[in-house]
């Protein structure tokens, strides 16, 4: 609901100032939503591709494990030990971004492991990186949503609510000034001819 506004100059100037800020700022919130939309289409492309290298690798994986069936404990000897994040930026955003990922590996005992365990050892760390992959632009990818919800919001805040609020005040306040002028013009004239027909009365006496 409008709050009522003062019929003065003063609120003109007001009202007119405010419209003047909005009109200025909806462009960057406008251009900013366009980035985000951009951004997140992107991202919701980029996550899409590395769920698909994921599965065409499990896929892959099937197919070795059926050659290399041989039960091993490869937690012993391969563990991701930690996630190196950093921040970056993106359309005014800040956003997690994997830098690295630190594995701890041990070497089994030759002899009494599987030939195939070192090529084992490399699968896993590439199907932890995929999936942590996976996490990381999942967590950029809220962030963007939630900075576009946040933007789409004041675009319509701007757009719907306070720029038409603002051209109502000033119609009103232009029509009530335009009044409160014909209004004055009218007394003018009233009391001119009031004086007229005084004189005109006095000069008969």
């Amino acid at each position: 609901m409008m709050a009522k506004i003062k019929r003065t100059k003063n609120e003109m100037k007001s009202q007119r100032d405010a419209l003047a800020r909005f009109q200025r700022y909806l462009p960057t919130l406008q251009l900013k939503k366009q980035q985000l939309q951009m951004e997140v289409r992107h991202l919701d492309v980029k996550i899409e591709a590395k769920r698909c290298e994921e599965g065409s690798f499990l896929n892959e994986l099937k197919g070795w494990s059926k050659l290399y069936a041989e039960p091993f404990d490869f937690n012993k000897y391969v563990r991701l030990e930690k996630v190196v994040l950093v921040e970056g930026n993106v359309a005014g955003v800040t956003i997690p971004v994997l830098e690295d990922l630190i594995f701890a590996r041990e070497i089994p005992d030759l002899f009494e492991s599987p030939l195939w365990v070192d090529e084992g050892m490399d699968a896993i760390q590439h199907l932890v990186r995929l999936r942590v992959e996976q996490l990381v632009m999942r967590k950029e990818q809220q962030c963007l949503y939630e900075e576009l919800r946040t933007t789409n919001q004041r675009v319509n805040l701007f757009e719907k609510v306070k720029i038409p609020e603002c051209e109502e005040a000033i119609r009103k306040i232009n029509i009530f000034l335009g009044d409160q002028q014909t209004s004055a013009v009218a007394r003018a004239k009233i009391a001119k001819n009031k004086n007229i027909a005084h004189e005109a009365m006095l000069s008969y006496e």
